[in-house]
């Protein structure tokens, strides 16, 4: 269940920070740091519903796959991509987390790597549609 509540909580918050940054037209650092900072919030006024690792947990996992939700929609412009994005985000997050330990900017890295593997599969599934076609 702990990691369902992660994989759901990256999905989340990539695509809200995609919307309210692109929809509502509030920039991404603004999307970004405002829903992380509501977010961290309700961790800590339902801090009764939550395990202590799993509040903070989600406030990690939200806050680095917020930044997949930064990505231009130059780049990617599926909501359904990027929420992929934060999934993949969240999965990363979960089997690698110790990975990075002590290491500085590990959220963003995986971040960036996150939105790598979705930009790198549009781009093939783009090349397979173009191929289809002919």
């Amino acid at each position: 269940m702990f990691e369902i509540i992660l994989l759901l909580t990256g999905t989340i918050a990539a695509l809200s920070t995609f919307i309210a940054s692109n929809t509502l037209k509030l920039g991404a650092i603004k999307a970004s740091a405002g829903l992380s900072f509501i977010v961290a919030l309700l961790c800590l006024l339902f801090d009764d519903i939550f395990k202590e690792d799993l509040a903070l947990q989600i406030q990690l996992v939200f806050f680095g796959a917020s930044f997949v939700g930064m990505v231009s929609k130059e780049i990617i412009s599926k909501h359904y991509l990027v929420g992929l994005g934060g999934l993949v985000f969240s999965a990363i997050y979960l089997n690698t987390s110790y990975f990075f330990e002590g290491f500085g900017g590990a959220l963003g890295t995986t971040a960036c790597i996150s939105v790598i593997i979705v930009f790198g599969l549009r781009i093939i599934l783009n090349k397979r549609k173009q191929k289809a076609n002919f």
